[in-house]
């Protein structure tokens, strides 16, 4: 019992990190309820302009997330995170004023810079406090926030649009921002040198562990200042940014069209909508959960990635052809859930496998941001097969795009496996955390 590692990190760190996360996800697709119940007729928004709301956000998205990555590295993630978070909180209550689709296309811009560094950060903060045989698990707790977020914010936001109106919804999540913020900045610490709160013999572990897997990355590849031009010149990074596209043009296709869907779907309202919405949600985090403990104990990242795109892929062409029967095309849409964010532990795993760490954060910058303009396309391209066709073709395309990412999981280099002597050599210590 002696031999324990503590575990502090896992709560210090890990907790404010999710619920800061969980915040944000609920700022972003608040907008996926709002639309469905009035926004779209108070601001006369047909189907092709609700794309461009929803997916307008990850064009702002792309300007802070190499900045961001590289401030993590250099400098403090904290900071960073706190200085978006009294961003995101005065766009967002901003949202819930708006009286035409202009304004609203603007603010949704913004909203996307004010969010836009916080992945790479949040995900290069991570690395700062867990080795790399932990890493996987620590990254599923941190990709929990969406699926944990979509929890949350469908039942809220259906209910708050069906008692008041769309509009107290920006207002009332919004808020919810301040209370966040004065949580980060009490809590949260960028390393473990700098955490005051940290027991001796964990800071000890850590620093031991994580200097050694340091060393070990310098003597694959020099110590570098990294510019950003070594990011794009690493192909696996780049097969990864693909990859990344085509992953976050169905997810965010899905999960933004997601309350439209299921009240075309059942025709209830919208407080019926969010109950309904919850639940894929929930599957989301016993997906990501399964999905991460398969990928830490064989090693095999690429694989898992792969399983579940194609699996999500599948689910979604299942919801299209059991249409006509409202029971099985739900229950479609939450094996859609297990699967939505199943691949992202495995995924995020990977850079710091084939980059150095210097690279590393430039690269979780690049691979989110141009990845994630996929999330711009993803809500466009079902607007405007919406409008030209059908919802059901829509949904279609969708499957073909995580289809071509799960494709390109076969082109990532061997390196983004574990070796199976790596977690043998550790095995005592896994053991000791796992008690934890």
């Amino acid at each position: 019992m002696q031999e324990k590692i503590p575990g502090t990190r896992w709560y210090r760190v890990i907790a404010p990190i999710l619920i800061t996360c969980i915040v944000s996800f609920m700022d972003r697709v608040n907008i996926s309820f709002a639309l469905p119940g009035g926004m779209d007729q108070d601001l006369a928004i047909t189907s092709q302009m609700a794309g461009v709301v929803s997916g307008i956000f990850f064009i702002g998205y792309l300007f802070l997330q190499v900045p961001g990555g590289r401030i993590a590295v250099n400098g403090s993630g904290k900071r960073f995170i706190a200085w978006s978070l009294a961003a995101w909180m005065v766009v967002s209550i901003a949202t819930g004023f708006v009286t035409n689709h202009y304004q609203l296309l603007a603010l949704r811009f913004v909203l996307g810079i004010s969010e836009g560094g916080m992945l790479p950060v949040v995900l290069t903060m991570v690395s700062n406090w867990f080795p790399e045989k932990e890493l996987g698990r620590a990254n599923a707790f941190v990709m929990m926030f969406a699926p944990l977020g979509g929890m949350f914010t469908a039942p809220i936001s259906g209910y708050i649009i069906n008692v008041l109106d769309w509009r107290w919804l920006f207002i009332i999540e919004g808020l919810l921002s301040a209370a966040v913020l004065l949580v980060w900045w009490l809590v949260i610490a960028d390393r473990p040198e700098e955490a005051r709160w940290l027991p001796a013999r964990e800071k000890a572990y850590l620093l031991r562990e994580l200097a050694r897997e340091k060393a070990q990355h310098r003597q694959k590849a020099p110590l570098s200042k990294a510019p950003l031009k070594a990011v794009f010149r690493n192909s696996g990074l780049m097969k990864l940014v693909a990859l990344n596209f085509f992953y976050q043009t169905g997810d965010y296709g899905y999960t933004l069209w997601l309350p439209s869907i299921l009240k075309n779907l059942t025709g209830t309202n919208m407080a019926g909508v969010g109950l309904l919405a919850a639940i894929p949600f929930v599957a989301t985090v016993l997906g990501i959960y399964a999905i991460s403990w398969l990928s830490d104990r064989t090693g095999k990242r690429r694989l898992w990635v792969m399983v579940s795109l194609f699996c999500f892929a599948a689910a979604l062409l299942a919801s299209v052809v059991l249409h006509e029967n409202v029971v099985a095309a739900y229950i479609a849409l939450v094996v859609c859930g297990f699967f939505l964010k199943a691949a992202t532990s495995p995924f995020w795993s990977i850079p710091g496998r084939i980059a150095a760490p210097e690279v590393a954060g430039s690269a979780r910058g690049v691979i989110n941001g141009l990845g994630n303009l996929g999330g711009f396309c993803g809500p466009y391209l079902v607007g405007i097969m919406t409008l030209l066709y059908s919802q059901n073709v829509a949904i279609c395309w969708l499957a073909g795009s995580l289809v071509i990412a799960g494709i390109f999981t076969l082109l990532l280099p061997k390196e983004c496996d574990i070796n199976p002597s790596e977690p043998r050599r550790h095995m005592k210590d896994d053991r000791l955390m796992s008690a934890k």
